[in-house]
């Protein structure tokens, strides 16, 4: 049932038999620009949400994996790309979807080496004026795009990577 338990401010699920509260907390989301001579690499979504459309290498983190495991092990599984992160590009909180998005400035391991993963239907490097911005998959990365782009520090303002869309 719902309720908010002793000593809490939000309404919980609450097993009225056992008193379990079951917590409903965001998804941690975290993936990577990788770039090579002023390219970078976007995977065609061969699932949904947005299949078919273009994306940056990035997932859903595991239990227990930090961040930048998450962030290389997306480049793996959906690019077959290994990956050298740099820094972290952005926070993003896309409320709506209670989801916390971080992504990182990544560059190829050795030379520029990925194809698709199974959840990717194509890999390909973009230049800037290349990219098919009407076909990007989600706001998160047009705005990853951009902050990559300017050579920003992503966390100088953290303000605007709270988002509500």
């Amino acid at each position: 049932m719902k309720q908010i338990p002793e000593g809490d401010t939000h309404e919980r699920d609450v097993c009225a038999q056992c008193g379990y509260i079951a917590y409903d907390n965001p998804k941690i989301v975290a993936g990577s620009v990788v770039a090579h001579e002023g390219k970078v690499l976007l995977c065609r979504r061969a699932i949904e949400p947005r299949a078919g459309f273009w994306t940056l290498p990035a997932g859903f983190l595991e239990a227990h994996e930090q961040p930048e495991e998450g962030a290389r092990r997306e480049a793996l599984e959906e690019a077959m790309a290994r990956i050298t992160l740099e820094g972290l590009i952005g926070i993003y909180t896309v409320r709506h979807i209670s989801q916390v998005q971080m992504f990182f400035r990544a560059r190829f391991e050795g030379p520029p080496d990925f194809s698709a993963g199974h959840e990717t239907l194509e890999t390909r490097l973009f230049a800037w004026e290349e990219i098919p911005w009407t076909e990007i998959a989600f706001p998160s990365v047009v705005w990853t795009l951009q902050t990559w782009r300017a050579g920003e520090d992503g966390m100088r303002d953290i303000e605007r990577f709270s988002v509500s869309i």
